[in-house]
């Protein structure tokens, strides 16, 4: 953590962590602060980085993507190019929620949303093991979100 983030801003970050539609106003009060000096700090920790972006979290059952999954993806080589590639490909997929570089087993595990099972099925066959350099995948159906997008500690 940056020497540079003092009490309030660190209070600042879990307040908007919690509710990202916090008005300026609200934030203020609650971090015990101006609104002017509020929305100079929030504002630096937009600009250096410390908050990235603020969007809404959407039930995806309500949206009929209950499905979620998690696949393991082994590349054919390890190679940077290979890696470069795989990445720029995924990357592109809309039914990617995240793709994450691995030691272990795997190169990669990718979460994934889908309708049921079938979309899925489609999914895996027509999108990703036509990923440049896949030689393997394994899927894991997940069958109960126990903790999903938690708060960051600090």
């Amino acid at each position: 953590m940056s020497a540079r983030l003092d009490r309030i801003d660190l209070k600042m970050l879990r307040l908007l962590q919690k509710n990202g539609r916090l008005s300026n106003a609200e934030l203020a009060d609650q971090v015990g602060v101006s609104p002017a000096t509020c929305h100079r700090r929030t504002q630096a920790l937009f600009d250096e980085g410390y908050v990235s972006g603020v969007r809404a979290m959407v039930a995806p059952r309500k949206l009929g993507k209950g499905t979620l999954v998690m696949v393991g993806v082994v590349l054919d080589r390890s190679t940077p190019e290979s890696f470069a590639s795989f990445e720029q490909a995924v990357a592109k997929l809309k039914c990617v929620l995240d793709c994450h570089l691995v030691a272990g087993d795997f190169d990669y595990f990718l979460k994934i949303r889908a309708g049921d099972v079938d979309d899925f099925k489609r999914i895996h066959g027509d999108q990703l093991i036509a990923l440049p350099g896949v030689r393997q995948t394994r899927t894991f159906f997940v069958m109960k979100e126990v903790v999903d997008n938690a708060a960051l500690e600090f």
